[in-house]
């Protein structure tokens, strides 16, 4: 499989490490020489200065970053968006600024808001259909957690994208513990032995890094990226 113009970035929840995986694969590419854009359709906690497109400039380099709609509170799309009295863009409009990135950028890195079916504007629309609307080649990074549980989450979430004729790039671990418990070297294993490639995990302080750590280390985490 070669990596498709447009990555879509999920997750099995909140919290899983979309925006470290999301830089790493922004790192990695740049690195290769491709010309990356990276696009958050809804940014939820800007009052308190939350930004995922600008951690991801900071530690991936000279990639384009822009955000569809930024919201105030660290809720979810639909009700941050109540709060502040914010019309949100239908996925159209997400789907259209996509596009148009994927014409100026050989990759399109899209990173949701919580896991794959958290709705992103009024009338519901997820993540997952905002994949089926893009007519351009794309596929989904599926990030998920070491820990107790992931297991469930991570088949929840496949059979989601699967029965939506979804491409699956493969599955990486967001955040690997620095001192990792059995339960965890036990979920890997399995994680990797699904039938969807297993992309590799990220260490847990990587946004504790400095760029040019965080950006040296990317090709080793995402060992198993496609070219």
């Amino acid at each position: 499989m070669n990596l498709p113009t447009v990555v879509l970035v999920t997750g099995t929840d909140t919290g899983v490490g979309k925006t470290m995986t999301t830089a790493a694969l922004a790192a990695v590419l740049h690195g290769k020489g491709r010309s990356v854009a990276v696009y958050k359709p809804c940014q939820s906690g800007a009052s308190n200065g939350d930004s995922d497109t600008a951690e991801v400039a900071r530690l991936a380099g000279a990639v384009t970053t822009e955000t569809g709609v930024m919201l105030g509170e660290p809720l979810a799309p639909v009700a941050a968006a109540a709060v502040d009295g914010t019309e949100l863009p239908g996925l159209a409009v997400h789907a259209e600024k996509v596009k148009e990135l994927a014409e100026r950028h050989d990759h399109v890195l899209v990173e949701g808001a919580g896991g794959l079916l958290v709705a992103l504007d009024s009338d519901g629309g997820t993540m997952a259909d905002l994949g089926s609307l893009l007519k351009v080649d794309a596929g989904f990074v599926l990030v998920v957690r070491p820990a107790l549980g992931t297991l469930n989450h991570t088949a929840l979430t496949l059979e989601a994208l699967g029965v939506r004729g979804q491409q699956v790039v493969g599955i990486v671990l967001g955040s690997w513990p620095i001192d990792p418990e059995f339960v965890h070297h036990s979920n890997r294993q399995v994680l990797s032995s699904l039938p969807v490639p297993f992309l590799g995990s990220l260490p847990e302080n990587a946004s504790e890094l400095s760029p040019a750590a965080f950006r040296s280390g990317a090709a080793a985490w995402l060992n198993g990226l496609p070219s």
